[in-house]
C-alpha cells in the first residue's frame, strides 16, 4: 500500500474538481499536495473506515476525537481551508458533492474501501454520547442533555475559561484581557437589566456561578439561579461562599420549567436557550414572562443560526449533536425575537455580538492549547481534543458570519403598555438608566422642545 497519501490526494481532487488545500501525510508516511500548506495528518487507516461506515462530519469527527487524524501547522487554517472547500461553494454545495447515485461519489467510495483495511469498522470513541429516544426536550433528556456536556469537570473548564468561569461571549474592547471582557459582559447585562439594591433576579442556566455573583456583589441584587449540572452548582456555591454572598445568592439544581417562586425583577438567561429547542421555546418564554413583575427585563443571550431557504429542512450539526451539545439547537434571531413577543414580551433592543464570541473563542483555544497536558488529565484525551476541535471550528463560524450571538433586551409590559425603560435605553449607563418618572419628565422636555420648535418655524 505505497503511497497512500498521493492516492488519497488524487481521490478528493477528483470528487471535489479541484486542488486539494492542505497536504495529506498518510499513516504509511507517504506525503502528497501543496508543500507549503498545512497538513492533515491521517495516522492510522481506521480513520478510512470511520468515514465509509459514517460518510461526511461524523465520521471524520470520530476519527479525530480516536486521535486517528491530526493537523500539522495552524489548526485555524487547515479548518478554513477545508471548510471553505463547501462555504465557497454557497448553499447548495453540500447537496452537489454527497448524492449517492453521484458517480464520482461512488469513485470516491470505492478508492477508499481500498485503502481503507479489514472490516468491521471501530466502536465510536468513548466521548460520543449515546442515542437517546423518546421525545426531544423532556425534563430527563435535558437534564442528560445538559450532564453530557458541563459534568466534564470543572478543573478543566477552569483551565479552558479561565478564572471567571464564564462560558459565554465575552464583551471587548480596546485592550481588554478575557478577564476584563467577561467582567464587562457580566456588567453589561447588569446593567440592561437596570439591577439596583435589593432587586430580585433569576439567571436561567447560571453555570458556575459568575453572573449571580457579580449581580450580587455590584448590584445589591438578591439571586436565584438555576442549573441542570450538579458538578456547576457545587462550584458555584463553594465560590459563593467563598465571597460571602450566601445570604443573596441561592443556586438550585432545578429545570427552568420547575421554577415557581417569580415573581422576579429581572431575569437573565445566559448561553441556556440554545439547549431549549423549537418544541419547547415557546413554553420557555412563556414561563419566563410568568415569572417576571410586569415591567420587568429579560436578557436573553442566545446564538443564532442564518435562515434556511427550507427551515423545515434544519438539522441539528452531527458533530455537536453527538459530541459537544446533544439536542442542542440553533434559530434565526428573527424566530427568537417573533416567539418572544408571542409569548408576551416586547422586544426593546437587540444587540449583535458576533465577532466578540470570536474573539471569546480563540482566547479559549489559546487556553486550552497552553494547558494541554493539564487538560487531558482532567477529563480525556477525546474530550480536550472534542472541545478544541469545535472552540476553533465555531470561532471561524462566527468570523465567516455562519452563526452569530445577540443579547435581546425585552420587557413584560405594564397594564397600561408603559415599559419603565429610558427613552435612549442604549447607552446602558447608570445616568441614562432612568426611573420611570425622570424618564417621562425627559419625554416631556423634549416634546416641549419639538413644540416649541415647530412654532419658531411657523413664525419664521
Amino acid at each position: 500500500m505505497a503511497d497512500a497519501a498521493s492516492r488519497l490526494t488524487a481521490l478528493a481532487e477528483e470528487l471535489l474538481s479541484e486542488p486539494l488545500p492542505v497536504r495529506i501525510r498518510a499513516w504509511d508516511g507517504s506525503e502528497s499536495g501543496p508543500p507549503d500548506a498545512p497538513a492533515l495528518v491521517i495516522r492510522h487507516r481506521r480513520a478510512l473506515r470511520r468515514l465509509l461506515w459514517k460518510p461526511g462530519e461524523l465520521g471524520l469527527a470520530r476519527a479525530w476525537v480516536a486521535g486517528e487524524i491530526d493537523v500539522e501547522g495552524d489548526l485555524y487554517e487547515v479548518l478554513d481551508r477545508i471548510a471553505g472547500l463547501l462555504w465557497d461553494r454557497g448553499a447548495d454545495a453540500k447537496d452537489t458533492v454527497h448524492p449517492v447515485r453521484d458517480p464520482k461519489v461512488r469513485a470516491f467510495a470505492r478508492g477508499l474501501l481500498d485503502l481503507a483495511g479489514p472490516w468491521p469498522p471501530p466502536a465510536p470513541p468513548a466521548e460520543e454520547v449515546r442515542r437517546r429516544t423518546g421525545p426531544l426536550h423532556t425534563r430527563r433528556r435535558d437534564k442528560e442533555a445538559i450532564s453530557h456536556h458541563y459534568d466534564v469537570g470543572n478543573d478543566f473548564y477552569a483551565l479552558v475559561l479561565g478564572p471567571s468561569m464564564v462560558y459565554s461571549c465575552a464583551y471587548w474592547q480596546d485592550g481588554s484581557t478575557l478577564e476584563e471582557a467577561q467582567r464587562d459582559k457580566l456588567d453589561l447585562v447588569c446593567r440592561k437589566l437596570g439591577l439596583k439594591e435589593g432587586d430580585r433576579l433569576l439567571d436561567v442556566g447560571c453555570g458556575w456561578g459568575s453572573m449571580a455573583i457579580h449581580a450580587a456583589r455590584h448590584y445589591g441584587a438578591r439571586v436565584t439561579g438555576i442549573t441542570l449540572s450538579r458538578e456547576q452548582a457545587a462550584h458555584a456555591r463553594k465560590r459563593i461562599a467563598e465571597e460571602g454572598l450566601t445570604d443573596r445568592i441561592e443556586i438550585r439544581v432545578q429545570d427552568y420549567r420547575d421554577v415557581r417562586d417569580g415573581p422576579y425583577d429581572a431575569i437573565s438567561s445566559i448561553g441556556m436557550a440554545e439547549h431549549v429547542g423549537s418544541v419547547r421555546y415557546r413554553e420557555y418564554a412563556e414561563d419566563l414572562y410568568a415569572l417576571l413583575k410586569p415591567g420587568g427585563r429579560l436578557l436573553n443571550h442566545q446564538i443564532a443560526r442564518r435562515p434556511e431557504r427550507d427551515e423545515d429542512a434544519y438539522h441539528i450539526d452531527a458533530f455537536i449533536d453527538a459530541y459537544v451539545f446533544p439536542d442542542g439547537e440553533l434559530a434565526p434571531v428573527g424566530h427568537t425575537l417573533a416567539t418572544l413577543e408571542e409569548a408576551g414580551f416586547e422586544a426593546r433592543d437587540v444587540e449583535a455580538l458576533r465577532e466578540h464570541y470570536a474573539l471569546t473563542l480563540r482566547q479559549w483555544v489559546a487556553n486550552l492549547e497552553r494547558h494541554w497536558e493539564q487538560a487531558v488529565r482532567a477529563t480525556s484525551p477525546g474530550r480536550a481534543r472534542v472541545w478544541r476541535l469545535y472552540m476553533a471550528a465555531s470561532a471561524l463560524s462566527f468570523e465567516r458570519n455562519k452563526i452569530g450571538v445577540n443579547q435581546i433586551l425585552a420587557v413584560r409590559p405594564l397594564e397600561g403598555g408603559g415599559s419603565r425603560l429610558p427613552l435612549r435605553a442604549r447607552e446602558w449607563t447608570a445616568e441614562a438608566d432612568l426611573s420611570r418618572e425622570a424618564g417621562l419628565a425627559r419625554f416631556d422636555d423634549l416634546l416641549a422642545e419639538v413644540l416649541r420648535d415647530g412654532q419658531d418655524s411657523g413664525r419664521r
